[in-house]
């Protein structure tokens, strides 16, 4: 499936953009003069959201229904991104999550997540990167969550989950960047989605001092992208604080691999 775009900036894919923080995703892009391919399970509202988008900013919005859970879809959109040369801007930003314990929680829907939230997003990541490497331009943001470093928060596998998307923008900047790709990945804390209601714990029940609106979490993660970061975190105000851990990770990953043992373990 190929499309064409009428804009400079080209076309943004944006997965899990028929509500929440995706569906904000696709009407800022648009805004910013974007076409756009909005990728989710729910027909019906993309459809709502694609005419509404195409009104209100003359935007060419595409639809493509598609549950990244499922193998043939997931190669569907694989495909688009490799064959449709106006795509610029890949959003990964479909993800499910959970707040229960390995106590309460099924481990069959514990491997449908990391599926969703690992597999499908490498697998994106993977058909559209060679694609912008070739052209020695594009950009992928990767939406993670402040629980991929406070991973006690929430389920494990759900921290776990946004701990590989973190790691693995580490991993695509390193090996992209010289080739002109930029990668951003985002971590929002906690943002008013029907995300919690999935997760089994209503945003409601949340603090409403910590709760950021899905509006406010996107315009600072486009802000980010704008300033060039390649993690953003809209909530955490001071930004030393991340620039002092990442200091002290990168530090100690060169003192991590050694021929003698720690002495503390008196071998």
């Amino acid at each position: 499936m190929t499309f064409t775009s009428t804009s400079p900036k080209g076309t943004a894919l944006v997965t899990g953009a028929s509500a929440g923080i995706g569906a904000v995703y696709a009407q800022r892009l648009a805004k910013r003069g974007y076409d756009l391919i909005l990728v989710a399970r729910n027909a019906e509202r993309l459809k709502t959201l694609a005419d509404r988008l195409s009104a209100e900013t003359g935007r060419t919005v595409r639809t493509i229904a598609a549950d990244l859970n499922n193998k043939t879809d997931l190669l569907k959109i694989e495909s688009v991104l490799r064959d449709d040369a106006s795509i610029t801007l890949l959003v990964n930003n479909a993800g499910i999550g959970s707040v229960a314990s390995v106590l309460n929680s099924n481990v069959d829907e514990m491997e449908a997540m990391i599926d969703l939230n690992i597999t499908a997003l490498t697998r994106l990541s993977y058909a559209v990167a060679p694609v912008f490497a070739a052209k020695g331009s594009g950009t992928i943001v990767n939406i993670s969550s402040v629980v991929g470093i406070a991973v006690e928060m929430l389920n494990g596998v759900y921290s776990a989950s946004k701990s590989y998307v973190l790691s693995f923008g580490h991993a695509l900047q390193r090996d992209l960047a010289d080739k002109g790709v930029r990668i951003q990945t985002v971590l929002p804390g906690a943002t008013a989605t029907d995300f919690w209601d999935t997760a089994g714990l209503p945003v409601q029940h949340l603090p409403r001092e910590i709760v950021m609106t899905a509006d406010h979490l996107v315009d600072a993660a486009l802000s980010g992208l704008d300033q060039g970061e390649l993690v953003t975190i809209p909530s955490l105000h001071d930004k030393a604080e991340w620039d002092v851990y990442e200091a002290a990770r990168k530090a100690m990953s060169g003192r991590l691999s050694n021929a003698v043992v720690a002495p503390r373990y008196a071998i």
